[in-house]
């Protein structure tokens, strides 16, 4: 075994200790278990309106005791869950020798005190979450997670955006496989196929050019990677496609009208993370990156002009040469808010509608 693969093993190890010990410690023991495995000095950052959180005692009272306060039976089930050592210079990621662990799933727990002003509901609740940590020194420096916020407010029963173009509802099914927790160490050949159709994947979408392509997707000759039967799963307000057709139609042409570029930017701001590949898995994210002018309508939401970042993260299952999963939260409350639209306001307006008797679909008259 490698070096690079000890390390990796040590730093998965690491967190996966970390991850159990929360989901069976009590409130008051959060504190400890925390302090032990991140840095004092981290950066963590979460999906909006949590956003950037700094030093692990904000951490403590700003994010995790107000939403084990919230879900006081909090567990997290991971269905993806993965490492590796940046080797630098790919179109996603330019950073080498940086150490990653990562992976997605959900923290399930009874939705027992209101959350980021979101009703309690006090059923069981589904937080999808995607996670990529940066270790040094076997304990986490950085930190990134999305949660599935809107699908939280869904199941509160309020709707902030219209409904999704592919599949929405019920759970984010993890592999079919059931194979996407990588404990032990990987086949090296595997793990680097795993990347490389990952960063040709990603070349063919540089090929296109709004300007020239428009609405169509021929040049990017996305087939070459896919599996025609691939599953796309996008978090609450995209929703779920189950072949490439469907991908298409129900994503990447309303993803296309409204941010039309396709050129990545590493030199104004932002973070690229974890852009690794471990047997037949890969991952990676950006973070407040730069990634395109606001064109068009996305989400009912008129063209501003504005030049955009985006968080989003990947993380994909090959089936020989061909891609065949891919889990895809991005930040569409952070979006949103870039294009002048605050969904929580919306939800603000929808639960002061319901404190009065009126719910948000009902019919005026």
């Amino acid at each position: 075994m490698s070096n690079t693969s000890v390390q990796n093993q040590k730093n998965k190890a690491a967190v996966w200790d970390f991850w159990q010990k929360m989901n069976h410690v009590s409130n008051d023991d959060v504190p400890g278990v925390i302090r032990a495995a991140m840095h004092e000095d981290v950066n963590w950052n979460g999906s909006a309106p949590i956003d950037q959180v700094l030093g692990v005692e904000a951490v403590i009272t700003g994010v995790w005791l107000p939403l084990r306060h919230a879900f006081p039976d909090l567990k997290r089930n991971a269905y993806i869950f993965m490492g590796g050592i940046e080797s630098g210079g790919s179109v996603y990621g330019p950073e080498a020798g940086e150490e990653w662990v990562s992976g997605c799933g959900y923290l399930t727990g009874t939705f027992a005190q209101d959350w980021l002003g979101i009703p309690a509901t006090g059923d069981k609740t589904n937080i999808h979450f995607g996670q990529h940590y940066l270790l040094r020194d076997g304990k986490i420096a950085e930190s990134y997670v999305m949660f599935d916020i809107l699908s939280v407010i869904r199941q509160a029963g309020f709707q902030v955006l219209p409904p999704a173009p592919g599949g929405e509802g019920g759970k984010i099914p993890g592999p079919a496989a059931g194979d996407g927790v990588l404990l032990t160490e990987q086949d090296p050949l595997e793990s680097r196929k795993s990347l490389q159709i990952v960063e040709a994947m990603g070349h063919g979408l540089e090929r296109y050019v709004r300007s020239r392509d428009g609405g169509d997707m021929r040049n990017m000759e996305q087939w070459h990677y896919w599996h025609p039967q691939m599953h796309w799963y996008g978090h609450s307000g995209i929703g779920a496609t189950f072949s490439l057709e469907e991908f298409e139609d129900f994503h990447q042409r309303p993803w296309l009208h409204g941010f039309g570029d396709r050129k990545i930017s590493h030199d104004g701001g932002g973070r690229t993370m974890g852009f690794i590949g471990e047997g037949k898995y890969a991952a990676g994210g950006i973070w407040d990156t730069a990634f395109s002018y606001h064109h068009g309508e996305y989400a009912g939401i008129p063209a501003t002009g504005k030049l955009m970042t985006m968080r989003d993260f990947d993380w994909w299952k090959r089936e020989g040469d061909l891609l065949i999963e891919n889990w895809v939260p991005i930040d569409l409350v952070d979006l949103c808010r870039q294009m002048g639209v605050d969904l929580f306001e919306r939800l603000r307006q929808q639960v002061e509608m319901r404190n009065r008797g009126i719910q948000w679909f009902d019919p005026p008259g």
